[in-house]
């Protein structure tokens, strides 16, 4: 998913899928993502449907714009610079 221009929020992780954040965006946007999930959890706790309702986007929108912003892309990693 790396269309070689965009911003590097986040680096890869070194195995399996994933990043973490490595500017003050990537960790912006992390740091969003608890707050939404913490509010809901507040707010909609006591209402399951409610919660996954606003989770669910709110998780939807956080690996996307994860996998936009990863140097690299995403994909399965295998640590080694990716032996394989």
């Amino acid at each position: 998913m790396d269309d070689g221009g965009g911003p590097e929020w986040f680096a890869p992780k070194r195995f399996g899928w994933g990043a973490r954040p490595v500017t003050w965006q990537g960790w912006a946007v992390v740091i969003g993502f608890v707050a939404v999930a913490s509010a809901a959890g507040r707010w909609l706790g006591d209402r399951p449907l409610a919660f996954a309702g606003a989770m669910i986007p709110a998780t939807a929108v956080l690996i996307l714009i994860t996998a936009k912003t990863t140097r690299g892309g995403w994909r399965w990693r295998f640590g080694k610079e990716d032996e394989r």
